[in-house]
């Protein structure tokens, strides 16, 4: 229970800081949380694809950051 509460609060983090850097995207925070939980999720694959971190472990605070702006990117030009 307490590791998805720490998975949330990191989510929200993440994605409030790449809504502040690219702003204009118009969300709550359960919509946040879930930029920031993605943006793990897409920092991780490069993470692994660039050989920064191996199979099964976790994206860092940068790499989910640079994950949740490509998804924001990504978002905008789609929408």
């Amino acid at each position: 229970m307490l590791h998805m509460i720490g998975h949330a609060i990191f989510g929200l983090i993440i994605g409030l800081l790449a809504r502040m850097v690219m702003p204009g995207h118009h969300m709550g925070l359960i919509l946040t949380m879930i930029l920031g939980l993605v943006g793990a999720w897409v920092g991780g694959l490069i993470g692994r694809a660039l050989g920064l971190y191996r199979e099964g472990h976790p994206a860092g605070y940068f790499m989910a950051f640079v994950g949740a702006c490509i998804v924001l990117f990504v978002a905008n030009r789609v929408l």
